[in-house]
C-alpha cells in the first residue's frame, strides 16, 4: 500500500512497511462456506481456519518476549495510543551484506544528532531486503544498543538487530523496556527523518510477539 491522503492543510502519504505472510503459512489456509437464508434473503458466509506462527510475516517483540525481561505486558493489554501515530525518528543506512556491526557513533553521525522522539526506525540495508542479505551479517553492535537505549526509545523498527554470534541485542533492548519490530520491508520508500509511526496487531491475550501491519505516514505541512 502506498498512497496519498490530502485535506485543506496538508497531504499525508502512507507506507505499509509489512512483509508478506509466507506461503507456508498462506497454504495452513482453510475455508469453510456457511449458507444463510431467510425469507427475505440467501447468502454464503466465507469463515476461515488457520494457524499463525508469531514470527509469520512482520511481527512485534514485547519485553516478555524474554523470559528474563518479562514486565507483564501482552497484546491485549498494551496502551494502544504507544503504538498508534507514534512520533518516530528514520536513519536510513546503505549497509552491504557482509558489513558488519553498526556503531552509536555511526548511527548519531547519519542521523545528525541523537534523538527525541519515542519511536524509531533504522534502515540498515538501503533497498536491500533482510533476505537480500547473508542472515545477520549486518547488526547493531553494543555501542549502537547503548545509543538507542541513551535516546529513551520504546519502540523500535529496524531491518537488523543481531549478529550471529547472539550478543544479546534483544535481551539489553527488552530490560530497557524497549518493544521491537522485525522483518519490515520497503523502509527504503521512507524518505523523510520524521514520520508517524503505526504499529497494527490483533488483541489475543498472552501472547508477547505478534504478527503485525506497520503503517507509516509522512507529511508535507
Amino acid at each position: 500500500m502506498d498512497r496519498f491522503c490530502s485535506d485543506k492543510k496538508n497531504q499525508s502519504r502512507m507506507i505499509d512497511l509489512s512483509c508478506s505472510f509466507p506461503q507456508s503459512a498462506v497454504e495452513r489456509i482453510r475455508v469453510k462456506e456457511i449458507p444463510l437464508k431467510s425469507a427475505n434473503t440467501a447468502y454464503t458466509g466465507m469463515v476461515y481456519d488457520f494457524e499463525v506462527n508469531s514470527m509469520d510475516g512482520s511481527y512485534i517483540d514485547f519485553p516478555g518476549h524474554i523470559k528474563e525481561t518479562d514486565d507483564g505486558i501482552r497484546a491485549d493489554n498494551v496502551h494502544i495510543e504507544d503504538f498508534y501515530r507514534i512520533p518516530c525518528s528514520v536513519i536510513h543506512l546503505d549497509r552491504a551484506s557482509g558489513s558488519g556491526g553498526i556503531s552509536g557513533k555511526e548511527l548519531e553521525q547519519t542521523f545528525g544528532s541523537k534523538i527525541s522522539t519515542p519511536a524509531l526506525m533504522i534502515n540498515a540495508l538501503g533497498s536491500l531486503e533482510p533476505d537480500d542479505i547473508e542472515k545477520r551479517s549486518v547488526w547493531l553492535d553494543s555501542s549502537a544498543v547503548d545509543w538507542i537505549i541513551s535516546c529513551g526509545v520504546r519502540l523500535l523498527v529496524s531491518d537488523v538487530y543481531e549478529s550471529k554470534a547472539l550478543e544479546g541485542v534483544f535481551l539489553r533492548l527488552f530490560k530497557a523496556g524497549i518493544s521491537t519490530v522485525c522483518e519490515p520491508r520497503r523502509m527504503k520508500q521512507v524518505g523523510s527523518k520524521y514520520a508517524e509511526l503505526t504499529v497494527l496487531f490483533p488483541k489475543i491475550p498472552d501472547l508477547t510477539q505478534i504478527p503485525c501491519r506497520i503503517l507509516v505516514e509522512m507529511k508535507d505541512l
